[in-house]
């Protein structure tokens, strides 16, 4: 995929990162992770999955909120070294 520049930089507006948004893609990754965690270990009675399917969905959705987590935090809490070479 090429590099391509961000959206608002395309459009010629400002960067504008409110902080809702970011504490909110946090709170729903970790809630993916949270519901996979319960899916695992939900009886088997509990839901109309079978065994395999309830575990296989349960371990896509812990994966999918840790890379989600992983990604949000370094797109929003990790310091950008670029910024830290300049000063």
């Amino acid at each position: 995929m090429p590099d391509l520049p961000p959206t608002h930089e395309r459009l010629g507006q400002p960067n504008r990162q409110p902080g809702l948004i970011r504490y909110f893609t946090l709170f729903m990754s970790v809630l993916y992770v949270v519901l996979g965690i319960y899916l695992w270990f939900v009886p088997a009675g509990t839901l109309s999955l079978g065994e395999t399917p309830r575990q296989l969905l349960a371990a896509v959705f812990v994966f999918y909120g840790i890379i989600r987590f992983v990604r949000t935090y370094q797109l929003h809490f990790s310091k950008n070294r670029d910024e830290d070479d300049a000063r």
